[in-house]
């Protein structure tokens, strides 16, 4: 695993042997990121990373200029992996909380400009992921929310959907919260 752009580019992130994760592959993270370039101003967004794992994608945005990124992962290991990167690269705009995901939606009180979700992708409750952030305060009015999911989950009917894009056997679902007309 690398890093693809931006202060900390090709960087490696090794994990520990037996982290129980599934990070994203390289060919995805650079086909997501070529993506969001066009679209994000990365050097004024707070990111949220839940189900963080190895913290691939949180670092892919740290090095990319976020102001202020939050990886959230339940395993403890995984945790300390991120939080010793994150001293190594000198990265003091980066936090790594130990907390079940749906916890931490249910409770935390910031908001975000972008979430990335990358939760396992056998995870029962997967489907409920964009309901529960869209009816929290986690994400910013202008917001994105990214599920990462693989190819047996379809949200194309969903309210806030907006965009799908595959990479191989990974698909990213884009969601945004609606406007309302007023009436």
């Amino acid at each position: 695993m690398r890093i693809i752009s931006g202060i900390y580019r090709g960087r490696r992130l090794q994990p520990p042997v037996n982290l129980p994760v599934r990070p994203t592959t390289d060919f995805a993270k650079e086909g997501l990121f070529n993506v969001l370039n066009n679209t994000i101003d990365f050097e004024s967004i707070k990111v949220l990373d839940l189900f963080a794992g190895t913290g691939s994608i949180a670092f892919e945005f740290l090095s990319r200029g976020a102001i202020d990124v939050t990886a959230i992962d339940s395993n403890h290991r995984c945790v300390e992996f991120i939080k010793k990167t994150a001293e190594t690269f000198g990265a003091t705009n980066m936090q790594a909380v130990k907390s079940n995901s749906f916890v931490f939606i249910k409770h935390m009180v910031s908001t975000y400009d972008l979430i990335f979700a990358d939760p396992p992708y056998d995870l029962e409750r997967i489907e409920a992921i964009p309901d529960l952030i869209f009816s929290s305060v986690l994400l910013a009015d202008a917001g994105l929310l990214i599920l990462e999911h693989s190819s047996s989950y379809k949200f194309e009917k969903h309210p806030c959907f907006d965009s799908h894009r595959q990479y191989g056997s990974v698909n990213f679902s884009f969601f945004k919260r609606q406007k309302s007309t007023g009436g």
